[in-house]
């Protein structure tokens, strides 16, 4: 089973790309946030959890996330792969996730990280926020954002490129070209 961990900066285009990846490999995406909306609207004994954690305004905590991942692999254990998108976030989610995937038998295959500079991100973010009227996305708000990204980051890429696992590839250009790339490192690893 192929694991892939999808990173990018907000507005580097990782979710659009995740999709794709999915569907080209026969894979499944797995979108934290998707997945935390839908058991929340299904009412699930994790949605309830979940829900009563998001309204008193916390984040959802790293061992509840990691009890949605397993959940999703059990769920899908005849999948060839998975697109973790956004997940990890933090060097300790990274760890329970290995964790996790370790009593299946499985690891993380491969980490590709979308790079795109700071002054394109916040051109696509502020054109995003107009499209869709946010008026708080302010480019102040997204260099923070951007700021935080980096800091939560940095120590997952030390992490996997560490253990030969990460891998960047430039996300500047037509959205087929990036598709492109990133499908070529993914057979690169063995992917089929």
């Amino acid at each position: 089973m192929f694991n892939l961990i999808l990173f990018g900066p907000p507005g580097a285009g990782k979710g659009t790309q995740a999709v794709r990846i999915a569907k080209k490999f026969g894979w499944i995406h797995i979108s934290t946030g998707d997945i935390l909306r839908a058991e929340v609207s299904q009412g699930t004994a994790l949605g309830n959890k979940v829900k009563a954690v998001m309204e008193a305004g916390h984040l959802v905590p790293d061992e509840l996330l990691i009890e949605i991942m397993e959940s999703v692999y059990k769920k899908h254990a005849q999948a060839s792969g998975f697109v973790l998108d956004g997940f990890p976030r933090t060097l300790n989610q990274a760890v329970e996730l290995e964790k996790m995937l370790d009593r299946a038998g499985l690891a993380v295959s491969l980490v590709l990280a979308l790079a795109v500079n700071e002054e394109e991100l916040i051109k696509r973010l502020l054109n995003r926020a107009r499209e869709q009227g946010r008026k708080d996305d302010t480019e102040e708000v997204i260099r923070n954002r951007l700021v935080q990204y980096h800091q939560h980051t940095q120590p997952l890429v030390d992490y996997y490129a560490g253990k030969g696992l990460y891998e960047e590839i430039y996300g500047v250009g037509g959205i087929d070209d990036i598709f492109t790339a990133l499908s070529e490192a993914i057979c690169k690893k063995g992917a089929r």
